[in-house]
């Protein structure tokens, strides 16, 4: 890594970071939800650009800046083929009829008498399969809301229920691209980070589901749960059965016997690829576009759903936006930001802001609770301000990683950290592109789905109870 010739005041690497949010906020307000469509891309280069700048006054040479540029983007490599992988995996798994299998069953346990905490169970399951929260919501999600309010529930409750179960998803899964993120940003694998993640994240919704079961006791329902006209639609569409879950079971097998990411993703793609050409053989066709199953029409059909998009029309329109996958492509966006981040970071590395921004930190946050306090508040700040969730992980994980490394810190204590508070808290800010984008959705205003947004509340106060003991804090060292 290029040091600086000279050294950096804190007020000057501070610079880059304040014109950086102020591009942010004006991005949000001029785009909104399709800032990530480019604009916040280029807001993290010209970022980068004002650091350069800076570089010149110290002496830095363009060269020097640009050899850290790379070394950074380097380091996210495996991130990035990663990412190609989930989107191949999540278009075989959605025409194989794997993850309309697990929307079926879970529907299953729809009822009223436990109507509040089934959503968050539903909605769970089926953002872990899909990696999306705003996919979530804006199918089964809805659905909820209106199956909640035809059973006289509040609608702000049901709401926080979808909710809390829809990121739940989004922060565990591996197709989840801030799951992919976060570590990305911070240093370690997926596996590694979705591993450390489960010790605050099961607690959280553990809790939230207790809070909602007591909630649904103490509410009076009306009338019944009827799913059944999904759940035929689903059956019309697809070939589901048990034998679906193999391929799941096999790549959960391989994570917890410690296999390469890229090796598991892989046969877990190609495992779906099998499925889709067994049960699904109709579906393979139409995606080809070709008239009759043929070796041809089977190699179009997987490589369409791999290489993104891909969409299956069914029955009911609820679905539609569900059975929809964008495949390898639908990464580049994230893969684009990752890109992008990475390059701000490089340049305010190869200056040596990131170094005075992370001494500075460490003086300030003298234990390491302190560390984990501040890249909370950080995280909820560039939230508040910056009005999204990739860059409530992107500039906390750059500006933090190199103080948790001083601290002794393994990498995974800043990705989980960075999900824990930057995640899950974007869809409790009204202006965030999240809490605009699921308030418009569910048609619940945020003020009203806020107080019961339990998993998202208790997320970041978990993490900070973990530090504040020492749980399940790894060290660099620590080989467990």
């Amino acid at each position: 890594m290029t040091k600086p010739q000279t050294s950096i005041s804190l007020f000057q690497s501070l610079i880059p970071v304040i014109i950086l949010v102020a591009i942010l906020g004006f991005n949000v307000y001029v785009f909104g939800d399709n800032a990530l469509s480019g604009s916040n891309q280029f807001a993290l280069l010209l970022g980068g650009a004002v650091a350069a700048i800076i570089g010149f006054t110290k002496k830095i040479s363009f060269e020097k800046m640009l050899a850290n540029v790379a070394s950074n983007i380097e380091t996210t490599s495996g991130a990035i083929l990663i990412l190609l992988f989930v989107g191949a995996l999540s278009g075989t798994w959605l025409i194989s009829g794997i993850i309309p299998a697990m929307i079926y069953y879970g529907l299953e346990i729809l009822s009223p008498s436990i109507f509040l905490p089934a959503c968050v169970i539903i909605c769970s399951i089926i953002s872990v399969a899909t990696g999306s929260s705003w996919t979530t919501t804006a199918t089964v999600g809805i659905a909820l809301i209106a199956i909640g309010g035809s059973l006289g529930f509040s609608l702000g409750m049901v709401a926080g229920a979808v909710i809390s179960g829809a990121y739940f998803g989004d922060k565990l899964s591996p197709m989840s691209d801030t799951t992919n993120l976060a570590p990305a940003m911070a240093g370690t694998d997926l596996f590694t980070h979705i591993k450390y993640m489960l010790y605050t994240t099961v607690p959280s919704i553990v809790i939230t589901i207790i809070l909602f079961t007591i909630i649904g006791l103490m509410q009076s329902s009306k009338g019944n749960v009827d799913v059944s006209q999904m759940q035929e639609a689903i059956t019309t569409t697809f070939d589901i059965n048990g034998w679906l879950f193999l391929v799941p079971a096999l790549v959960i097998f391989l994570i917890v016997k410690k296999t390469e990411p890229l090796i598991a993703l892989f046969v877990g793609t190609m495992g779906g690829a099998l499925l889709a050409l067994v049960f699904q053989p109709d579906i393979v066709v139409k995606i080809s576009g070709e008239e009759q199953m043929s070796f041809v029409a089977a190699y179009k059909g997987i490589i369409n759903a791999i290489s993104g998009p891909a969409g299956i029309d069914t029955s009911n329109a609820e679905l539609v936006d569900l059975f929809k996958s964008k495949g390898m492509a639908g990464m580049l966006n994230t893969i684009w930001l990752i890109l992008c981040a990475m390059t701000f970071g490089g340049f305010m590395e190869a200056i040596g802001a990131l170094d005075k921004i992370s001494s500075s930190l460490l003086k300030a946050a003298k234990s390491v609770f302190g560390l984990f306090a501040s890249t909370v508040a950080s995280c909820l700040a560039l939230n508040l301000t910056a009005s999204d969730q990739y860059l409530a992980i992107v500039v906390p994980g750059k500006m933090f990683k190199n103080a948790y490394k001083e601290k002794g810190l393994a990498p995974e204590n800043l990705s989980r950290t960075l999900e824990d508070s930057g995640t899950v808290t974007s869809v409790l800010v009204p202006w965030n592109t999240c809490g605009a984008y699921q308030s418009n959705v569910l048609g619940v205003d945020t003020m009203a789905y806020i107080p019961y947004a339990f998993f998202n509340i208790i997320s970041p106060f978990m993490t900070l109870f973990f530090a504040m003991f020492s749980i399940k804090i790894k060290m660099i060292l620590d080989k467990k």
